[in-house]
């Protein structure tokens, strides 16, 4: 019997590669001669940098750069170990859990720090990038990191404005020409399943701006500043990006990497070509896959709907087992034979991640048995 084990992180409890180890150890305690292939996943957002490296043994390289909060933190970006290419995680310099819930507020965060990891490791010689957008704190379109590669954006009194959101409102004129030259031949291209419009209803801020911090009265002025911003921009350069699909991802900064030439891949195409799971799942028996949270949003670009897509197009039947199930999760049987969550009873969140690995184990272990039985 051939498994895949290709899941994605259960975020603030176990990496994808956490996760795909324990499902196998509890596959083997009931199915010792199964032929497991764990594929650890990530979708532009966290894990994204550990997976990568994980599946072509890159190397890491430390650096320092801003934080969402304007401070220093300590950080990496990877270079791959099939290419020159280097990998670049927003989560892991400007993510949302690196600010406190009780002091979070888009209004105060800034994507700068993506911007130093990028020219960092431009002088180290590199020119190819991808870059993962998910998990961050920011909704700053991308003004943080536009600044850090050069490009100016100054107030009224001609002086340049701060790199977090509330500066948004305060610009009045913006200078490309400063961008640094060397990031003009860099190759870009964003690892991100968020398809949002910059601005609108279904824009950055309305839609991920909450989770963020944002008030409903800080949404509404975060979009219409952003609006601002993003015409001012535009009439600027001539081109026009912020209804491009993307363009809201991480707060805005898809905007932004479009504005200097890059492209918007599906993160979870870019992992699937590193790792070449597809393949692995077309010669498998079972395919087995999970997330954190799963819900009908998880159709949408997600990480187990690309496997179970993948396990539909060569007739091998996909399982999921995530941390939980969630409204509209009847929607996933199309693609899955079962939908698991790992909770065995009533729990409260805060118990669910403490025993994620435990429980996990006792659900997949309860699957494999099924899957035994029915030989």
């Amino acid at each position: 019997m051939k498994i895949v084990i290709a899941p994605d992180s259960y975020k603030g409890s176990l990496t994808s590669l956490e996760v795909g180890t324990t499902m196998k150890e509890a596959f083997l305690k009931e199915v010792p001669g199964a032929t497991i292939d764990v594929v650890p996943m990530a979708d532009g957002g966290e894990g994204t940098l550990d997976t990568l490296l994980f599946a072509t043994n890159g190397k890491r390289f430390h650096v320092e750069v801003t934080g969402p909060l304007g401070e220093p933190v300590e950080t990496a970006y990877g270079v791959l170990g099939t290419s020159n290419t280097v990998v670049i995680e927003t989560a892991n310099i400007a993510g949302l859990p690196m600010v406190p819930s009780e002091i979070r507020n888009p209004m105060n965060t800034t994507s700068y720090g993506v911007g130093e990891a990028i020219i960092e490791a431009v002088k180290s010689g590199h020119r190819d990038f991808i870059i993962g957008l998910g998990g961050s704190a920011t909704n700053d379109g991308g003004l943080g990191m536009l600044q850090a590669l050069g490009v100016k954006f100054v107030d009224e009194n001609e002086g340049e404005v701060s790199p977090f959101a509330s500066s948004l409102s305060s610009i009045k004129k913006v200078d490309f020409s400063a961008l640094n030259p060397i990031v003009k031949d860099c190759k870009f291209r964003i690892a991100s399943d968020v398809n949002n419009p910059l601005c609108g209803e279904q824009g950055a801020t309305a839609v991920f701006g909450p989770q963020k911090g944002a008030t409903s009265k800080q949404v509404k002025e975060l979009d219409f500043t952003l609006k601002q911003y993003a015409q001012l921009i535009e009439e600027t350069l001539g081109i026009e990006h912020q209804s491009t699909p993307g363009a809201g991802a991480a707060g805005g900064l898809g905007f932004a990497f479009l504005l200097i030439g890059a492209e918007i891949i599906s993160g979870s195409e870019i992992i699937a070509e590193a790792t070449n799971v597809v393949e692995k799942i077309r010669h498998a028996n079972w395919v087995i896959t999970g997330e954190g949270q799963s819900d009908y949003q998880t159709l949408y670009g997600k990480v187990p709907a690309f496997i179970a897509k993948a396990g539909k197009r060569y007739n091998v039947p996909t399982i999921l087992i995530s941390g939980g199930l969630g409204d509209g999760y009847e929607k996933l049987y199309d693609y899955f034979v079962s939908c698991h969550s790992i909770t065995a009873g009533p729990i409260s969140l805060e118990a669910c991640i403490k025993n994620a690995e435990i429980l996990l184990f006792n659900q997949t272990r309860n699957i494999a048995r099924l899957i035994k039985a029915t030989k």
